[in-house]
């Protein structure tokens, strides 16, 4: 067992430093309303990473390319060769390799989540897909890889996949699907577009969701009336499912996901379309039998991934929640009292860099991914 255990970490350690070299590169010193913020590059020359997850015991941390492929980037940023047992991804437009969560119970099953673009809809339309396999002991392999969850109907040419993943405390898998631009599928119950999806690990669902049994229902949906969320977070306080989605030109908004509630979109928004028209089926900014949202912004700053702070490390940030911005190229921070949010601070602007998603590492630091063709995993923290 112990040659076995020894071997493993062997060919772990060669997967990692047979790929990219360790990238090195000073820390920043960046201004914040609490004190310097110390930004370090972790790693360079990742394209369009969009999520990470972080594996236990120093091992790393698994990053999600959108072209397609899934790396270990090392605690020092070694970057890994591709793992292989990947699938095929639909990379056109914002579609591809999505986001990449792990089992609650990781050490003994080694599964593996990944949010994804899946092509196969009439007239070469893509819709999101979720599956899960297990990882190899060194790293290598993602084994037996089965998808768990379809989007239907398939309706994207590129766009609004939604995609982000998270388990709560009772151990539900809650998934986020754009509309794909496709405005008036958030409010058809029979679709799967523009909702907020609440199935078991393995891709069954809970007898208990909302509209289980009803008639021409997908029984999977848990929420509905979304756009296209970037941005799914556990609440680590409350035990609650805290959303964020893009609005159309202006109205991206925060959302607290209630069982069986509509957020509104299209019927009510705060934004208005790219052509500066109001939107068609908008009847304003809230509507009879909508949730008006947690928290909006007028102008958007185009936000993704979400991350609760809760961490000893710094002590300033704690209760905080921080979003990744990508049109605005910020790093987003929101304090409250109780669950209202009464301050905002606009962090990593001197970078100038979409800024697609942010997870709170072990270590109590950020950890925050640019997309860019030439992406970078920074860690983030007070000095």
């Amino acid at each position: 067992m112990l040659r076995k255990t020894l071997l493993a970490t062997f060919c772990a350690s060669v997967l990692i430093t047979a790929a990219a070299p360790v990238f090195a590169a000073p820390t920043q010193e960046l201004k914040s309303e609490q004190g310097t913020l110390e930004v370090t590059p972790i790693t360079k020359g990742l394209e369009h990473p969009w999520a990470l997850a972080f594996l236990p015991d120093r091992q790393g941390m698994l990053v999600t390319e959108r072209p397609g492929n899934l790396r270990v980037v090392s605690v020092d940023g070694k970057r890994s060769a591709p793992i292989s047992g990947v699938p095929k991804v639909w990379a056109k437009g914002q579609g591809g390799l999505l986001d990449v969560v792990l089992s609650p119970d990781f050490k003994q099953d080694r599964t593996v989540y990944l949010s994804y673009a899946e092509g196969g809809g009439e007239g070469d339309k893509a819709g999101t897909a979720v599956g899960r396999g297990q990882l190899s002991e060194d790293l290598t392999t993602l084994k037996d890889f089965k998808v768990i969850f379809r989007q239907e109907p398939k309706l994207s040419v590129g766009n609004h996949f939604g995609s982000r993943l998270v388990f709560d405390r009772d151990g539900y898998l809650f998934i986020t699907l754009g509309e794909n631009n496709d405005r008036m599928t958030a409010q058809d119950l029979d679709k799967l577009q523009g909702k907020v999806v609440r199935i078991y690990p393995d891709g069954k669902v809970p007898d208990d969701n909302p509209f289980v049994g009803q008639a021409g229902v997908r029984p999977e949906i848990w929420s509905y009336g979304h756009r296209n969320p970037q941005g799914l977070a556990l609440n680590p306080w409350s035990g609650t499912i805290w959303e964020n989605e893009h609005g159309p030109k202006g109205g991206d908004e925060i959302n607290v996901i209630e069982r069986g509630k509509n957020y509104g979109w299209p019927l009510a928004t705060n934004g208005i379309n790219y052509s500066g028209q109001p939107i068609p089926e908008a009847k304003g900014k809230t509507a009879e039998g909508t949730v008006p949202p947690h928290h909006v912004w007028e102008v958007s700053p185009a936000i993704s991934g979400m991350a609760f702070y809760d961490a000893d490390r710094f002590k300033p940030w704690q209760h905080n929640v921080f979003i990744g911005a990508l049109a605005s190229q910020e790093l987003i921070r929101l304090q409250f009292e109780g669950d209202k949010v009464v301050h905002e601070e606009r962090l990593m602007g001197e970078l100038k860099a979409r800024i697609r998603d942010v997870r709170q590492g072990p270590d109590g630091y950020l950890y925050v991914l640019t997309d860019e063709e030439d992406g970078t995993l920074y860690k983030v923290g007070l000095k």
